[in-house]
């Protein structure tokens, strides 16, 4: 049975341990394609590209948004811009977010994660 989206797979913050080709390794599990790191824990996210990211699939960082203050975009293997009303989306929940390839979203959202900052991370598999 799959995941459904709107259920965390350990309801709590942890690190990103490792990534590769489509694959995210976290607290001794790993996950096929893209995730959600979020303050009510890491859930798989139904985006398959960068291009898929829309306001309603940021629908759930929206929600826990009064729960951190930084988000993490990983755009996938290239560097990519997100559309206006994407990016009006996240500031009218009063989030301030980077985007970076997704490599570089996990490595920053894990070193301040371990610096107890308030953050989260959308990361696009590649």
């Amino acid at each position: 049975m799959a995941q459904r989206p709107d259920t965390p797979f350990l309801p709590r913050r942890v690190p990103i341990d490792g990534y590769s080709d489509n694959f995210f390794h976290f607290a001794g599990m790993s996950h096929s394609g893209s995730i959600l790191a979020l303050p009510s824990g890491i859930r798989p996210w139904p985006v398959t590209r960068f291009a898929e990211v829309t306001t309603s699939a940021l629908a759930q960082v929206i929600a826990e948004a009064g729960d951190f203050e930084l988000l993490f975009l990983g755009t996938g293997r290239d560097p990519a811009h997100l559309p206006e009303l994407q990016k009006q989306a996240l500031r009218n929940a009063g989030l301030r977010f980077e985007l970076m390839p997704t490599p570089a979203a996990a490595a920053t959202y894990n070193v301040l994660l371990g610096e107890g900052r308030r953050v989260g991370a959308a990361l696009v598999a590649f």
